[in-house]
């Protein structure tokens, strides 16, 4: 299953960007308003989880500076990674582009299409709150 969220514009240069989402810690400052919990559980991990749905828990797995950064899920049962594009558009803007892939049976992608959807949409609309 591909899952690519809404490309945004971002008023801080591809390295700004790079640094903060490399940064776990900062996974916090994105996730959604109906988050239930978030905890760092080592400079590369960390887990959360959204009101109703359980936790999961993503690694740092791929990091290209200023490029590319890619989290995983840390357990095998659910494989899927959530990769961030990062393209530089000037001095102070860049461009990143969120997507998301997993490997699902049919009635599971069916079940979590519209969650991991708007979770990734919000994600992104977040972007606007990186350096604040």
């Amino acid at each position: 299953m591909h899952i690519e969220a809404s490309k945004k514009k971002i008023a801080k240069s591809d390295k700004e960007v790079f640094d903060f989402l490399t940064d776990i810690k900062n996974f916090e400052t994105l996730m959604p308003d109906n988050i239930d919990k978030f905890e760092v559980l080592d400079e590369n991990t960390f887990k959360f989880a959204l009101k109703g749905m359980p936790e999961i828990v993503l690694r740092l797995k791929e990091q290209n500076p200023n490029d590319k950064v890619v989290l995983g899920a840390a357990s095998d049962k659910l494989p899927f990674t959530l990769t961030a594009k990062i393209v530089s558009l000037g001095e102070n803007e860049s461009e990143v582009d969120l997507s998301f892939e997993g490997q699902f049976n049919a009635m599971m992608a069916m079940m979590i299409k519209s969650p991991i959807t708007n979770f990734m949409e919000t994600l992104s609309q977040n972007m606007d709150k990186i350096g604040q």
